[in-house]
């Protein structure tokens, strides 16, 4: 297993220490990265390579546990029991770093407005709640993407925004994203693109158009993310 290295500071927005953790692991096993059967190395060694104590790193392994991704063998270590996409903080994430898989999703929130919603949206309201961000994995932006949230969820201020959108959406709205259907094809990068993502609007991009649905079947969001195929992919599960 190759060391993560020491988390710096993390930014309002970032999920816990231990939950990065542990999805690093989540991803990293769904990927393949880390097979069934591999021992991961000490706990110790673990904590350091993170710069995280004993507590957080144990914290962080008891989800991944919880998962039914590794197993504790007393005496022994801690070792991968599966590989599932299934589970997780990111579950519905549908990009993965090239060319090797997986990698750590963060996003830098760049906007949050409540505005009418676009024309022939088909979101129920006739306000929405905008939000654009730039998308990374393992640190390394990847992604532009715009959200339309149906505005009777309530409002949303910036400081309450997660990485994990779906996780602020349950913690801050009751909101629980049940299913997404996405549509894949290409795009221009749109022009509002920030000056420093890597690429200028206009460039030509992967699309993801997703539309998602709460935990009754209803319609609660709209989005569009433009991505770079030179540095991540779209990948989707096959039961």
């Amino acid at each position: 297993m190759t060391a993560a290295p020491a988390m710096a500071e993390p930014d309002p927005g970032a999920l816990p220490a231990y939950l990065r953790i542990a999805e690093r692991l989540t991803i990293d096993i769904g990927a393949g990265r880390l097979a069934a059967g591999t021992r991961l190395p000490p706990e110790r060694r673990m904590a350091e390579a993170h710069g995280v104590s004993m507590m957080t790193l144990r914290k962080a392994l008891a989800v991944v546990t919880e998962r039914g991704l590794i197993e504790r063998r007393q005496g022994s270590g801690n070792y991968v029991r599966a590989a599932r996409r299934d589970v997780g903080t990111y579950a519905l994430f549908r990009l993965e770093a090239v060319p090797d898989g997986g990698g750590l999703p963060t996003a830098r929130l760049l906007s949050l407005e409540t505005l009418p919603k676009p024309e022939g949206s088909p979101l129920a309201g006739d306000l929405a709640t905008r939000l654009r961000r730039i998308r990374s994995l393992d640190g390394l932006p990847v992604a532009v993407e715009e959200i339309w949230l149906d505005a009777r969820f309530g409002p949303l201020r910036p400081e309450q925004v997660s990485e994990s959108l779906y996780r602020t959406y349950a913690e801050r709205l009751d909101l629980v994203i049940g299913h997404a259907e996405d549509r894949v094809s290409a795009a221009p990068l749109p022009d509002w693109t920030p000056r420093d993502f890597h690429r200028a609007p206009g460039h030509p991009m992967g699309l993801v158009e997703r539309r998602s649905f709460d935990q009754y079947g209803a319609l609660a969001e709209t989005s569009r993310t433009w991505f770079d195929p030179e540095r991540a992919r779209y990948f989707a599960r096959v039961p």
